[in-house]
Parts: C-alpha cells; sequence; structure tokens
C-alpha cells in the first residue's frame, strides 16, 4: 500500500480501506472518548474489534487482552493511550500483521510514528476519528 503524503489524504485511504478498526485502549465507560468514538464508528458500520486487558465487552463486542491476542488478521489499530506507550502499542501492531496505525486526538509520539513508517504501515497521529468521518463522509464499502 502506497501511503500518501499528505494527512487528509491518509485519512480519507484510511477511512475508505478498513471495515474493521482495532481499538487499542478502548474504553467500558461511555463517558470517555475511547468508548463513544468506538460506539460511533459501530454505528457508521465499522466493525469494532476492542483491546483491553481489564474488561470483557465494549461497545457490545468481545474484548482482547492484546493486540497479539485478536485471533484474525489486524488492518487499523486506533490508539487510546497516552503517547509514552504507544512506541509499544506500534511495535505489537507491526508484529500482528497491522497495515495502519491512527492515534487518536491529543496523541502524539514521534518513535511510534517512526516504527510505524519505518514497517512500511499508514500513520495517522493527533486527529479524531469522528471528526475526520464526519469531515469525509465515508463509511464503509
Amino acid at each position: 500500500m502506497t501511503a500518501p503524503s499528505n494527512t487528509d489524504d491518509v485519512v480519507e485511504q484510511i477511512l475508505s480501506t478498513y471495515d474493521a478498526i482495532t481499538v487499542v485502549g478502548a474504553s467500558a465507560n461511555p463517558s470517555k472518548a475511547a468508548n463513544e468514538v468506538p460506539a460511533y464508528m459501530k454505528n457508521r458500520g465499522w466493525r469494532i474489534i476492542p483491546v483491553n486487558p481489564t474488561a470483557d465487552e465494549i461497545v457490545g463486542e468481545k474484548v482482547y487482552r492484546a493486540l497479539a491476542d485478536v485471533p484474525e488478521q489486524v488492518g487499523l489499530v486506533d490508539v487510546f493511550r497516552p503517547g509514552p506507550e504507544c512506541a509499544d502499542v506500534a511495535r505489537a501492531a507491526v508484529a500482528a500483521g497491522a497495515t495502519a496505525l491512527w492515534l487518536q486526538l491529543g496523541i502524539r509520539s514521534a518513535e511510534a510514528r517512526a516504527i510505524a513508517e519505518d514497517a512500511g504501515l499508514l500513520y495517522v497521529e493527533d486527529r479524531c476519528l469522528i471528526i475526520e468521518q464526519r469531515r469525509t463522509g465515508i463509511v464503509p464499502g
């Protein structure tokens, strides 16, 4: 997959390519963005695969403890973890065979970016899936 050069193009490529979103740091608490975003994306047609070491079900979906536990091919990994944890998430995403890594609004990591880009992953940071889905109007095919 060839990565576009500007972030808006990468966002559009990701939203139009993937129909499943693996959400690292998904939350069972409906008042948190880490629950609201996956719920919104699910309601727009994306399949959600939550990853959280302490929950059993999030947005009506079975939760996996770690990316390595997801029993299917991982494509897009959406991250709700603090910036300093994102390099480890990027390494796990690469190990899981992911092809895109998205760090949610307010989350940045130069190290995660380097890991993802060196492995050829599409990469977005400091952007919200809800905002970008609304801006583009893209829904899964």
